[in-house]
């Protein structure tokens, strides 16, 4: 058996399977690795669903990344003829000096996106869901929704080993270590070589990458 890739992704999960899926897309010959099955609730996406927006409070630069996001989700939907991102529309609430609300509303104006400012009681009234008190604003955006989080990991492995990816499961990586020609990934089912290593270890990922811990 060939074990040199030209890049091996450790951790096949939300993260882990778009690398694999794009790497692949790319025309790499690549390897991904995961300690559980594909997909399973032990890793950051484990469960059904994960939201998605883009009136990102964090940072305003956040929003042509979530753009580029819904175009690529649309293109892996196509592909995989099933519905992964559903819109939903998302509220973003706090009082009206929170990072929250100024974030929001400085994402969206930032970057035109269309909204709408709702007090409490009025998102309490068309979303019931919610019990909002009377200080409370919110920025309601059309785009927001959720991704069937798990459905995405498969599709994202689907698409990766039509193309010719190699994707293992319950196998576990003991160590990894640069070598001349890349990286040596060792596990508990053999040794594998690459060009380039990408770590998705999520809340392992300390232990693959000590440095960042």
């Amino acid at each position: 058996m060939n074990n040199e890739y030209d890049a091996i992704v450790i951790g096949v999960g939300g993260m882990g399977s778009a690398a694999l899926y794009h790497l692949a897309r790319r025309g790499l010959r690549v390897l991904g690795i995961e300690r559980y099955d594909i997909p399973n609730d032990m890793g950051s996406s484990g469960g059904t669903t994960r939201m998605i927006r883009l009136s990102y409070h964090e940072h305003p630069s956040y929003v042509p990344l979530v753009r580029r996001a819904y175009e690529l989700w649309q293109q892996l939907e196509n592909g995989f003829g099933e519905r992964l991102l559903v819109t939903t529309g998302s509220i973003r609430a706090g009082v009206e000096d929170s990072p929250m609300f100024v974030g929001s509303k400085l994402a969206c104006d930032t970057h035109n996106l269309p909204y709408q400012i709702l007090e409490g009681p009025e998102v309490n009234q068309r979303f019931p869901g919610y019990q909002l008190p009377e200080d409370i604003l919110a920025i309601y955006q059309a785009d927001g929704g959720f991704l069937n989080s798990e459905r995405c990991i498969v599709a994202h492995v689907s698409g990766a080993l039509e193309l010719g990816a190699q994707v293992h499961g319950r196998e576990h990586v003991l160590d990894w270590e640069p070598v001349d020609a890349g990286v040596r990934v060792e596990t508990d089912r053999g040794s594998y070589t690459a060009r380039n290593l990408v770590v998705c270890a999520g809340a392992w990922a300390a232990k693959m990458v000590p440095e960042i811990a």
